[in-house]
């Protein structure tokens, strides 16, 4: 697969893995092996670029994500750049599927967070350490400071913030330089693209989660299908809703149209724009299938011309279509 660079030099490949679905897929422990050799059959794919958080894992073991990214990729370590979060846990009183969060960025939490994630992932350095939310009751400035202290350390190599203001950002890279915001983003959610002038004044890379709206844009999913409310978020997610599904109707059979025109899939056309549109965005799929990994990283080698992309920005900006989770479709422009 062919390669993007992060911030000053994080050099990673064109697509990530998001692993946070490997721990709810594969809850019970005899299935963790397939987790694991759905990982490691990524490497061989050419991804790099591993995503996990000290959140994410199951209702018996909150942070079982990392230990399944550590165990999975401690023989080739040196080939891959591993990504996890801190600053954030989830409110537990709460009955909803989508649990709030509660953020959480004191210096002494993030220094307890860093050392249970090296010791889960199995290594002594973190290559992307990422705020996963801000916290309103520390200033960015504060969090820097404690990024600049663990680079100097040799704990972490670079650090970013996720679902990250234009403030925030300015204050924290004046005192620590971050590589990279991860953000959501995809044709249905492009709300961040206003970041992108932001980022590119200050070199910061752009990681983009769920690029495919939560599978939406993948075109696999029919009207009537259902989602275990007990397990599955896209349950409580607006565009899985039957309302969702007839507005977004159009959108599905134009990316459709697309993608026989390249001789390619809806989920490598939704990929393949966002790789074509900046150079130092980088999605990161969840998907836990390795054709799915196979196909998605088919869309590095999708090459849209400047009036191909201009065309399907055309049609984003007009088109109806419903709202996703984590915001509203919005028109960039």
């Amino acid at each position: 697969m062919k390669t993007r660079t992060l911030g000053a030099d994080l050099t990673v490949s064109s697509l990530g893995l998001g692993c946070m679905g490997f721990s709810h897929a594969y809850g019970a422990p005899t299935e963790k092996n397939k987790a694991i050799r759905s990982i490691r059959a990524a490497c061989d794919l050419g991804y790099t670029l591993f995503d996990t958080a000290e959140t994410y894992g199951t209702a018996t073991d909150p942070h079982d994500n990392e230990r399944l990214v550590g165990e999975a990729l401690k023989d080739i370590r040196s080939n891959v750049q591993i990504v996890t979060k801190f600053g954030i846990r989830f409110d537990e009183t709460s009955t909803a599927m989508n649990k709030p969060l509660i953020p959480d960025a004191r210096p002494e939490t993030i220094r307890a967070s860093v050392e249970g994630s090296l010791r889960r992932l199995r290594t002594d350095h973190i290559d992307l350490y990422f705020q996963h939310r801000m916290d309103p009751n520390v200033e960015p400035e504060t969090v820097a400071q404690v990024m600049a202290d663990l680079i100097r350390e040799g704990k972490i190599t670079h650090w970013g913030i996720s679902e990250v203001t234009e403030d925030y950002l300015r204050r924290a890279h004046a005192v620590c330089p971050v590589t990279a915001v991860q953000n959501r983003y995809s044709m249905m959610a492009r709300w961040h693209e206003a970041l992108f002038p932001v980022l590119e004044e200050l070199h910061v890379g752009f990681v983009a989660f769920s690029p495919m709206a939560n599978g939406l844009l993948t075109g696999a999913y029919g009207r009537g299908d259902k989602f275990d409310p007990k397990l599955d978020y896209r349950s409580a997610m607006p565009q899985f809703t039957p309302e969702g599904e007839k507005k977004n109707g159009e959108l599905l059979r134009i990316l459709g149209v697309l993608a026989e025109e390249k001789h390619a899939t809806p989920a490598q056309i939704s990929l393949a724009w966002m790789l074509c549109k900046k150079p130092y965005i980088v999605p990161i799929p969840g998907s836990r299938k390795v054709e799915r990994m196979r196909e998605n990283a088919g869309a590095a080698d999708i090459v849209l011309s400047p009036a191909e992309e201009a065309q399907i920005d055309h049609i984003l900006d007009t088109i109806p279509m419903s709202a996703v989770f984590g915001g509203t479709a919005v028109k960039s422009r």
